[in-house]
């Protein structure tokens, strides 16, 4: 259960950041930067717990790479979701009465963006934080905080630069985006993930991996 609570906890300040510095917070450089670093310091807090995932294209990259018990992958989807959700909420109410504009993205130009940064960034996450050249490191989470903000300082203006269906749903919500085109996100971010676990596990014999720094599961070397 610690683990999924941990889920929720880092899944919920990263939508929370979003929608609080995106919306009546100004634009330039401030939301790309409070969202990377919000990412960061969760994945530094949650990370010894639950692999400080936060993403469910993350979970599912994990999973293949076969570094999460397939038992863990719907609770921890189930609570990445409900952190975003309630965050969502909570940015509306702060927020009442601020106008928000939904974006329109282009399809293509959206799919495109949202499964590389996506890809980038599931494949950082495995790199640095399961492969045994980085084993016990103490960068992983400003690589992957840094990977978040490199993206949406990079394409945001594209697709809005979720590359997490959690963030997905929780700019839903807020009217960032169009519930419309939420199914962007859902197909761009999902296959990243998965295509980012093949190409790892291509390039990485499985001698060289160890589970992330984590003493407990969830992740087990496979049998």
């Amino acid at each position: 259960m610690n683990k999924y609570i941990a889920e929720f906890i880092g899944t919920f300040f990263l939508v929370f950041t979003i929608g609080c510095t995106v919306i009546g917070a100004g634009s330039g450089v401030i939301a790309p930067l409070a969202i990377g670093a919000a990412l960061m310091v969760m994945v530094y807090a949650g990370g010894h717990i639950s692999g400080a995932h936060y993403n469910p294209a993350i979970t599912i990259g994990i999973v293949i790479r076969g570094k999460l018990n397939v038992g863990d992958v719907v609770p921890y989807i189930i609570a990445q979701l409900a952190g975003a959700g309630l965050a969502a909420v909570l940015v509306k109410f702060l927020r009442t009465g601020v106008a928000v504009t939904a974006m329109t993205p282009k399809i293509g130009p959206a799919l495109l963006v949202e499964f590389l940064f996506t890809f980038a960034l599931v494949y950082v996450v495995l790199n640095a934080a399961t492969a045994e050249g980085t084993s016990g490191n103490s960068f992983y989470g400003l690589a992957i905080g840094m990977t978040v903000m490199t993206g949406a300082f990079a394409v945001g203006d594209i697709s809005g630069g979720a590359f997490n269906p959690a963030v997905a749903l929780g700019i839903s919500i807020m009217g960032i985006s169009s519930w419309p085109n939420i199914w962007i996100y859902l197909v761009a971010n999902f296959a990243a993930g998965i295509v980012a676990a093949i190409v790892f596990n291509v390039i990485n014999p499985p001698a060289q991996v160890t589970p992330m720094a984590t003493p407990e599961p969830p992740y087990e070397t496979p049998q």
